[in-house]
């Protein structure tokens, strides 16, 4: 009960911490200050106290997209163990759910982008939609990889004893690495997009958005964050399967190691610049084919 009550409240409060992390990282590496740590709590709380503006002819669908875009990493994150410490829900096949959780979230965030009628928003919205197309065969490939390894098709045992690196340590490399790229993809991050910036030809997941203000972009900005956090904590478990004797210290490892995610992400998008867009397609299929090749290892 304690261990459910920790993960919830890790998934509810740390997320807006990492935009932060990589923020500063970033900030670093180009010698500045940089912005608060805290920075994201701050948009939040801003953005929650304004009044809400709707665009001309837009329905709940519009609205229905920032609350599923909370929901649904809330809930992924139920089927997801945590470091050490088993997933509150966990079933055979979870991680179908898993996948499709998050696959409903974007399907409302781009329902939402065409509810607008923005014909802008509605090319970001064929963008994330296609992409993703792309990223989760990749994602796929790597579940079916480690099923192999851990015999279930379960999260919480994929994961949560932690997956092979001694007896399958090259299928998981392959895995990690098309992991990696998917994390990015995913988020929105560079080499793929940049969240900070709004250049028409290559906008891709905040071109969605712009008509979002208020307590909804406040709402877009968490899920958001979340996502991000529960992607970071699929890939770590990969990339760390270690697990820590003591609970306690176990959730501090878990959370040093989503902070190190965050870092590695801020040092990524300090030595590469963002990808012309045709070139998006294929560093994804070759995300896709590293998986591939991960699951065709185990399958000899």
């Amino acid at each position: 009960m304690i261990d459910t009550l920790v993960h919830v409240l890790l998934v509810l409060a740390l997320p807006p911490l990492l935009p932060g992390v990589i923020a500063r990282t970033k900030a670093a590496f180009a010698g500045r200050n940089g912005p608060p740590l805290l920075q994201g709590y701050y948009d939040l709380a801003r953005l929650l106290r304004k009044g809400s503006v709707l665009p001309a002819g837009s329905g709940w669908v519009f609205l229905a997209g920032p609350v599923a875009g909370v929901a649904a990493p809330l809930f992924a994150s139920l089927l997801l163990p945590f470091g050490g410490h088993s997933a509150p829900v966990s079933f055979a096949g979870d991680m179908i759910l898993f996948a499709y959780v998050l696959a409903l979230s974007r399907f409302f965030t781009a329902t939402a982008a065409l509810d607008t009628g923005s014909a802008f928003e509605g090319m970001g919205a064929a963008r994330e939609v296609a992409f993703s197309c792309l990223a989760e065969p990749a994602l796929f490939f790597g579940f079916v990889a480690l099923a192999r390894i851990s015999g279930s098709l379960s999260l919480s045992t994929m994961l949560g004893t932690g997956p092979g690196w001694v007896t399958a340590g090259a299928p998981l490399v392959l895995v990690a690495a098309s992991w990696a790229v998917v994390l990015l993809a995913e988020n929105c991050r560079i080499p793929f997009d940049d969240p900070n910036t709004h250049l028409e030809l290559t906008m891709i997941h905040e071109v969605m958005v712009l008509d979002h203000g208020g307590p909804a972009f406040g709402l877009v900005l968490y899920g958001a964050a979340m996502k991000l956090f529960v992607l970071s904590a699929l890939f770590l478990r990969v990339v760390f399967p270690f697990n820590v004797t003591d609970p306690r210290l176990d959730w501090i490892a878990f959370v040093a190691g989503i902070l190190l995610v965050a870092i590695s992400i801020g040092v990524v998008e300090s030595v590469m610049a963002r990808l012309r867009l045709v070139k998006v397609p294929q560093l994804l299929v070759g995300a896709c084919v590293l998986s591939a090749f991960g699951m065709l290892l185990l399958a000899r």
